[in-house]
């Protein structure tokens, strides 16, 4: 729910300007605050207590403290217990912003939910800014000698007079994964708050900034040994508890179903729970694929799990306007994602909206948990590359480099050999990774060239520097929460939902459940060959096992099929005329890009799109 903003300035702005940045997030209501030189803002989505003793700012009865908060606390009403405060309102903003009166940052760690939110103490002039401990809600920030701003979106710092000079590095992490994992976003001087961080600051003087990481998804831990059994009954409860929290709403609530494992699980518990018919929201993407990349649609699992739930089933018919959607998608987006799964998002949104839904339940964070990505599969051959000699392994890469990429077994065997001569953490970090540096570098201007560092760096450092390691798959796993969720999963899903004012809740995200699934061996999650194993027998409970085992698909679009058909004249044509690109990229190298895409020596598609997505992100963020 809701978007939030902040600025700490002497400059002069229109509040009205900042809040028309924020309003698709929160329709219903908006407002401001203002402090000597500090002014917070807050967009609202209205999704508990709907009357007006829910709008932000909200401010404390002692005039003391005053809160903007976007997101959802689960368990507000067992907070509220610890509180002695008579409330006025059943929202859990009023909870939060008692909870920090009464025992102050540490009440960041008693709260399961999504949330960005900053709290202002007025008697000690200090401002608390954070962003809850996975980074389902988006939270930036910008600072220069002149302004401390923080926003929920990167677009409400165009109101202001910044700095947007580009960062290099954060571009080629772009091109790299189709994301940028960490900090950077591509402005040099707007960067993400962490999730599991907050900072503290005096607004009299905002670089005296204090961050202080209260959670991090790769704590140490002990791994606790479950019999099977033990460990499905005890995931059951987790997963039941945490959808039965993420029902908690004063409007309707749909629900994602692609027919997958992660959605239709989900479903099934509330379907158990809830005494309505549940409303669910699929995409119709079959016209899309025609068996094209390895893909196909879920179009008959979704109807197949619906029918057997006997739950409501509403099909979004994926036509895309390609350029068309991309430019909303990255405006929306606010970077530079070369995903265009994030449209099927926002088409879904749009008709929840229209049905007067405000709140999508969906399976985010299902694979990042529970071991459901092919890079996952691909870890059971990692002895492969430790027992057989290295220049059997050369052989075998050189010769997967001439068979090239031109069907999606071959993609698959050279994505597995391109790191073989490498060290096992930056083959985990690999399995990321869309394009060589050596490319990367290529297609790269000499002076930006010389500057930047090998993207997979950031991973090879996460794994460096972690005390507490038990095993490679538990090593891609926080990988995946460090990057992939966050940076990619999360950020698109939040944004996608909010571009129509509709809120989306990740049950799999639950602290209980995740922490639970953290203590869980990696030997039930990935077992015989099985991805997801544990989650599986779980799910044995609730759907019949066809859906369960079902082959994997993606929720995507036929981007190799585009790139070489449909996009293929406006690639050229954004490459040949793009002043933005020009100025970063070797117009030579990049249509070199095509011609060994088009021939299947390389699989460039995703790279290429990103080139695409990066030029509109310029277009609407620079221009």
């Amino acid at each position: 729910m809701c978007g939030i903003a902040g600025v700490i300035t002497k400059n002069k702005f229109k509040v009205e300007d900042v809040l028309s940045t924020l309003n698709h997030r929160g329709p219903d209501n908006s407002g401001f605050y203002k402090y000597k030189n500090l002014t917070l803002f807050h967009s609202r989505l209205s999704i508990l207590d709907l009357s007006e003793n829910g709008n932000q700012p909200m401010i404390s009865e002692d005039n003391k403290f005053i809160i903007v908060f976007n997101g959802e606390i689960y368990n507000h009403l067992d907070l509220r217990k610890k509180i002695n405060h008579k409330f006025k309102s059943t929202c859990d903003t009023e909870t939060l912003l008692y909870l920090y009166q009464d025992i102050g940052p540490d009440f960041l760690n008693e709260l399961n939910g999504i949330f960005s939110l900053a709290i202002f103490d007025k008697t000690k002039n200090e401002l608390i800014i954070a962003r809850d401990h996975f980074g389902v809600k988006p939270l930036y920030l910008y600072q220069d000698e002149n302004s401390f701003i923080f926003s929920s979106e990167i677009k409400t710092f165009l109101e202001f007079d910044i700095d947007r000079s580009i960062d290099i590095q954060s571009i080629s992490n772009y091109i790299t994964f189709l994301w940028s994992p960490g900090e950077s976003t591509p402005f040099k001087n707007v960067k993400k708050f962490l999730p599991g961080n907050y900072y503290n600051l005096n607004v009299n003087n905002p670089d005296e900034i204090e961050c202080v990481k209260y959670f991090d998804t790769a704590s140490k831990i002990n791994k606790v040994t479950y019999s099977e059994e033990e460990a499905i009954d005890l995931l059951d409860k987790k997963i039941v508890n945490a959808v039965k929290r993420q029902l908690l709403s004063d409007v309707p609530v749909g629900f994602f179903l692609s027919g997958g494992l992660d959605s239709s699980l989900i479903v099934a518990i509330a379907n158990k729970i809830s005494d309505k018919k549940l409303e669910c929201f699929t995409i119709n993407d079959a016209h899309s694929y025609n068996n094209l990349e390895d893909f196909q649609s879920d179009l008959y699992y979704a109807k197949k799990v619906s029918n057997y739930l006997d739950v409501n089933l509403n099909i979004v018919n994926a036509e895309e306007n390609i350029l068309d959607d991309l430019d909303k998608m990255v405006w929306f987006l606010d970077e530079p994602q070369a995903d265009p799964a994030c449209i099927h998002v926002r088409n879904i949104a749009e008709l929840a909206k229209k049905k007067n839904i405000k709140v999508l339940i969906g399976g985010t964070g299902g694979d990042d948990l529970f071991s459901g990505y092919r890079r996952h599969r691909a870890l059971i051959y990692e002895p492969f590359f430790m027992y057989v000699p290295k220049f059997i392994l050369n052989s075998l890469k050189y010769i997967s480099k001439i068979i090239g990429n031109k069907n999606p077994k071959f993609r698959r065997i050279n994505k597995f050999l391109q790191f073989s001569d490498a060290t096992q953490d930056k083959r985990v970090s690999g399995y990321f990774s869309w394009l060589s540096f050596d490319m990367l570098k290529k297609i790269m201007k000499d002076e930006y060239a010389d500057q930047i560092q090998d993207p997979l760096n950031y991973f090879n450092k996460i794994l460096s520097n972690n005390n507490y390691r038990h095993d490679i798959l538990d090593d891609m796993l926080i990988l995946e929460s460090k990057g992939f969720l966050p940076d990619h999963n999360l950020n698109y899903t939040d944004k996608m939902g909010m571009s129509h004012g509709v809120e989306i809740r990740v049950p799999f995200l639950d602290q209980e459940l995740f922490e639970f699934s953290r203590v869980l061996e990696s030997s039930l999650k990935f077992k015989d060959g099985e991805t997801k194993y544990i989650l599986k027998k779980v799910a044995e409970k609730y759907l019949p096992k066809d859906i369960i085992y079902r082959p994997k698909t993606g929720f995507g679009s036929p981007v190799r099929n585009w790139i070489k058909k449909d996009l293929k004249i406006k690639l050229i044509e954004t490459i040949n005329t793009s002043n933005n690109l020009s100025k970063i990229f070797k117009k030579n190298e990049l249509k070199k890009m095509i011609h060994l895409n088009n021939i299947g020596e390389l699989d460039l598609s995703y790279p290429l799109l990103s080139i695409l997505v990066i030029d509109s992100w310029m277009k609407h963020f620079l221009e």
